[in-house]
């Protein structure tokens, strides 16, 4: 299927005056593939790739700055498009692999190339992603369409020289890591080194050089020789953003394990433990399935860790083991409704997390298209909608609210009204700048910061 991408520039849409009174501009991207896509900016926030459910990568990139038109400079068109995983089939174990994206990281650029690594449930893939202007011409063993020349026909000796062409964008497989996972690849995690990457599934992390695909280094094996004793899995790990030596990993029973590959070949024994213990008041059915991390980041500083679960997100101190130092609650009205949403399986959606450039500001997702952004500054949060509906031009972008009971207000949605199938769960923010991306459904959006 060809993807098609619309764009719509939409200025002057404002985040509210709660977070650094930011006018925020937007624009609007309906991207014609699977739902679920998976969103990431580049180390310089040039670039912006999406994965989806159907195995295929689209690529935008910033339009560049310009004298004549200087309100473009925030808008992402599309780069390059390709397929990076097709559905396949294990014939040993009778199971389908889908093409499903489940991660992408970007690697540090090094040149003119990009190179990004993305995984569906078994491989992990290493892409090159580059530009070409130039075709070589007038070889001397084949002509100019490629095809091999009768060497008695050859008379003379031709120089090969270089022809200008129009732009192409080229995307090469260059590496392919498989074999090495039993279970589903949940994350993957480029190493500061730039040498080493991991790759996690439920209850393996595995180390890769990133020249080396037919073999890799298991570093956490939590597997129990009877798998009826299975009390937890793996959800997501992470290495340190300045330490290549430190990687964190997170649990579905709401722990943080910190592990240092100093200390052992075999990190089953972690260096610090990070959990919050249970309030017995609060205890309930669902605890043990709302208390499980979907996602783990570290602060840009290293100082930080950023955990989400289901109702909530909260920011730990490496050095303070005891307890989070902040907590932020996401969607608190939604604990009345624990049971409906586990009937319908929406309370094991697994919802991202991450950092604005200067660790100040957290953003995540929620249902009903809403996101959640919180200060941790002024304490203050608020709650906005991406949706199609409210992305008019040169309009305003209000606020929500939810109305748990009682009277609403005219401005206010009430929790029984929220729409469960549209969710967000994966979000990026730009490294440098106060532009992020918000996947909703098939759409893609990106708010940005207001231009003159």
């Amino acid at each position: 299927m060809q993807t098609r991408v619309r764009v719509y520039a939409f200025v002057c849409l404002l985040f509210d005056d709660v977070l650094h009174k930011h006018a925020q501009g937007i624009f609007f991207i309906q991207v014609h593939l699977e739902l679920k896509l998976m969103v990431m900016f580049n180390s310089t926030g040039e670039l912006l790739a999406t994965g989806d459910q159907g195995g295929r990568v689209v690529v935008f990139q910033r339009e560049q700055e310009s004298k004549n038109q200087p309100h473009r400079r925030g808008e992402y068109n599309v780069y390059s498009t390709f397929q990076s995983h097709e559905p396949e089939f294990d014939y040993l174990k009778s199971l389908e692999i889908e093409e499903k994206i489940n991660k992408i990281r970007w690697l540090p650029q090094q040149n003119a190339a990009y190179f990004l690594l993305s995984t569906n449930d078994k491989t992990v893939k290493l892409w090159k992603i580059s530009e070409r202007d130039k075709r070589p011409e007038g070889y001397n063993l084949k002509d100019e369409e490629g095809r091999i020349r009768d060497p008695t026909t050859i008379t003379t000796l031709r120089v090969p020289v270089l022809r200008p062409m129009d732009l192409m964008v080229e995307a090469t497989p260059r590496r392919i890591f498989s074999n090495a996972h039993t279970y589903h690849i949940n994350s993957i995690s480029v190493n500061s080194d730039n040498e080493t990457y991991m790759s996690t599934d439920d209850l393996r992390i595995n180390l890769w050089n990133l020249e080396i695909t037919n073999r890799s280094f298991n570093i956490v094996d939590i597997k129990p020789a009877n798998m009826e004793e299975l009390t937890e899995v793996i959800t997501a790990a992470e290495f340190h953003p300045n330490q290549c030596n430190t990687f964190v990993y997170s649990s579905s029973k709401g722990s943080i394990r910190l592990c240092d590959m100093r200390t052992s070949a075999l990190c089953d024994n972690h260096s610090k433990l990070f959990e919050e213990p249970e309030d017995p008041s609060n205890r309930s059915f669902f605890s043990e399935i709302i208390s499980s991390i979907s996602d783990v980041k570290f602060s840009h500083s290293g100082r930080y860790l950023m955990t989400r679960d289901y109702l909530t997100v909260k920011v730990w101190d490496i050095n303070m083991e005891s307890k989070p130092l902040e907590t932020y609650q996401v969607h608190d009205y939604l604990r009345s409704k624990l049971c409906s949403l586990y009937e319908n399986d929406c309370i094991f959606d697994k919802f991202e997390c991450v950092w604005n450039g200067t660790d100040s500001v957290l953003m995540t997702g929620s249902y009903n298209n809403f996101f959640r952004m919180f200060d941790r500054n002024t304490k203050r949060d608020v709650t906005l909608e991406a949706s199609r509906e409210n992305s008019k031009p040169r309009a305003i972008l209000k606020p929500r609210k939810v109305c748990v009971g009682g009277k609403r207000r005219k401005d206010e949605i009430s929790v029984d009204s929220l729409d469960f199938s549209k969710k967000i769960l994966h979000t990026a923010w730009h490294p440098n700048e106060n532009i992020i991306a918000v996947a909703a459904t098939n759409n893609l959006y990106i708010f940005q910061d207001k231009v003159n």
